[in-house]
């Protein structure tokens, strides 16, 4: 019985591993002789249309590219589907990694376009509310000229052919006649129109009477200067989005498209649809193909180097800021400048442009502002206008919520916007991206094309490791590049490297002291003593008397240059908010003017 049972078992266990044997093989058979697997991911990548692939392998003798001795599941019809998607893949690989670079000049370009105007519309309110509150005989008729005068410092900011230093100038010439005849003798401005010959007269000698002392000639420097660089950064971050999208659409040659389509889709005519291409072979593909775009990597390394020092130029110790909100304290100083002077600028208008027509000789009336310039002056200080019209109100800060967002943008304490802040965060996060154009091969051999394994795809089968020289980048060390050849530089890169060198030198000779900039300095200098808008009272800024290096530690101090002068403000509190709210005579005791050679003077002394 025992024996029975033996055999029994017998038979059914070889009948058992006789049918998985058989299984066994119909399977390796079924999968030698079958091109499903590529069939599904030509269906998959979107590749072409599926009918192309055929249901088995067989010998094609016109395959160009992934040629193979034996059975092959493609065809010269799929190996052009493969060409243009690998193409089109490629591309839309190189565009996902320009997005951030693209994204952060964008972001930033908007960003700072919308701060200058944000400081140009409250300056140009706080100019206005002085004259309200202040010259009201003057304010009706002077406001046009206010309007006119932050119109254009914004078109010239946004590119527009517009001269600073002439627009300041006319500011004050199209004002002068009105500060004649209502501030300096008021009671004569009945007898003189805009459009009168004595009012053109005024508007004539203004520059050589000098009525508002040397503001105007300052406040036009200042302006020109910075602005000129804020302007320049503007130009600078739409000439890297020229480039950043020209290398968007970058031409691939024949031979870059067929490399590309070896290295990742012959391999499919193998049935081998999971295997990667070899880590060194996928760069060689990559920098022949790129060669033109890595042309741009010197110019490019010369540009970013300037979009950082004009960011530093710009927004660095907050002088543009300075700048634009020190307009109202300029135009104040004026003002103040003419009515202590009015005398003699009576007299010299008298010699020069005569009487007002309609007024008898010897009635002109007496300022009732003052009467000689070693009078007491009969009414409130022009300087002690309402201090609630200088407060900065929280729905111009509520504007600019927006700022924090779409780039990771570091706000300031207390959620005050400032061009120092969002400069500071602007450069370092450029700072990745001097070396872009060299490492986006690299960076698309990192991506899903080549993992770690013991095996990988060289091109022409399996191998262990890629034995070929890897070369390097540029279109010189391509003469030795073994999967992709390379001929010239593509014309449009050629173009685009051109354009780009030419920005450079343009901005080179335009602003011939930017190279005396050290960024890493003026980065490290801003993180170790923080932004001063930053800064509050609680915060420890102001010393309470702890010796000089305690005040230098906790004290910001920021510098100015304009026109080769240096502005030294000291133990700046809210720098922006202290500006705004201070007269033409406060601002004065704040601010200490030195210079390289020599002190201007004040107009008012």
């Amino acid at each position: 019985m025992s024996r029975g049972i033996y055999l029994r078992v017998n038979s059914f266990d070889s009948v058992r591993i006789l049918a998985l044997v058989f299984f066994s093989v119909n399977v390796i058979n079924a999968d030698k002789h079958s091109c499903y697997e590529v069939r599904a991911a030509f269906q998959q990548r979107h590749v072409g249309p599926l009918h192309l692939v055929p249901e088995k392998p067989y010998k094609d003798a016109d395959l160009q590219i992934c040629k193979h001795q034996g059975p092959s599941c493609c065809n010269k019809k799929m190996e052009e589907c493969y060409q243009a998607a690998v193409k089109r893949e490629t591309l839309q690989k190189i565009e996902s990694h320009t997005y951030q670079l693209e994204h952060l000049l964008s972001g930033h370009s908007d960003t700072f376009k919308d701060m200058f105007q944000y400081l140009l519309s409250f300056s140009q309110g706080h100019l206005s509310s002085l004259l309200e509150g202040t010259y009201s005989s003057l304010s009706h008729q002077a406001l046009p000229h206010v309007n006119q005068l932050f119109s254009s410092l914004s078109l010239f900011l946004r590119g527009a052919n517009v001269s600073v230093e002439l627009t300041v100038h006319r500011f004050f010439n199209n004002i002068f006649p009105l500060v004649y005849t209502r501030f300096i003798n008021p009671g004569i401005e009945g007898s003189v129109t805009a459009s009168s010959t004595f009012g053109d007269c005024l508007r004539m000698i203004r520059q050589d009477v000098k009525p508002f002392g040397n503001y105007p000639v300052i406040m036009a420097q200042e302006l020109a200067e910075l602005l000129e660089v804020g302007r320049q950064l503007g130009l600078a971050l739409n000439k890297g989005l020229e480039v950043i999208n020209a290398t968007e659409h970058v031409n691939f040659s024949r031979d870059c498209v067929k490399g590309l389509a070896k290295m990742v889709y012959c391999s499919h005519c193998r049935g081998l649809t999971l295997i990667k291409p070899c880590a060194g072979y996928c760069l060689n593909v990559m920098r022949g193909c790129l060669a033109s775009m890595s042309e741009l990597d010197q110019p490019w390394r010369i540009y970013i180097s300037f979009l950082e020092k004009l960011t530093i130029a710009m927004a660095g110790h907050h002088s543009l800021e300075l700048a634009i909100l020190g307009v109202r304290g300029r135009v104040n100083g004026a003002l103040l400048y003419a009515q202590n002077h009015g005398p003699l600028i009576t007299a010299t208008v008298d010699k020069v442009c005569g009487l007002p027509t309609g007024e008898p000789p010897g009635m002109r009336p007496t300022s009732p502002e003052f009467t000689t310039s070693t009078t007491t002056s009969t009414s409130p200080p022009p300087s002690a206008s309402a201090p609630s019209s200088q407060l900065l109100p929280e729905e111009w800060l509520d504007k600019f919520a927006h700022l924090k967002s779409p780039f990771p943008l570091k706000p300031s304490k207390n959620n005050k916007p400032n061009l120092r802040t969002l400069s500071w965060d602007f450069l370092r996060l450029l700072q990745r991206y001097k070396p872009f154009f060299i490492t986006v091969p690299e960076m698309l051999c990192e991506g899903e094309y080549v993992v770690d394994d013991s095996t990988c795809w060289g091109g022409d089968g399996v191998v262990e490791s890629y034995i070929s020289r890897i070369v390097g980048n540029g279109l010189d060390a391509q003469r030795q590049n073994p999967e992709v050849k390379v001929r010239s530089l593509d014309p449009t890169m050629a173009e685009l490297k051109k354009r780009l060198e030419l920005f450079n030198r343009e901005t080179q000779e335009k602003f011939p002291d930017l190279i005396e900039i050290h960024v890493w300095e003026e980065l490290g200098s801003g993180e170790e003593h923080g932004s001063t808008a930053d800064c509050d009272d609680e915060d420890g800024c102001q010393s309470s008397g702890d010796g000089e290096e305690h005040n230098k530690r906790l004290s910001p101090v920021t510098h100015l240059s304009i026109d080769r002068n240096v502005l030294t403000v000291k133990k700046v509190q809210g720098l922006c908010h202290k500006l705004m709210s201070m007269g033409g005579r406060q601002m004065k005791d704040s601010l200490e003017v030195t210079t390289h050679k020599k002190t201007f003077p004040s107009p008012l002394q």
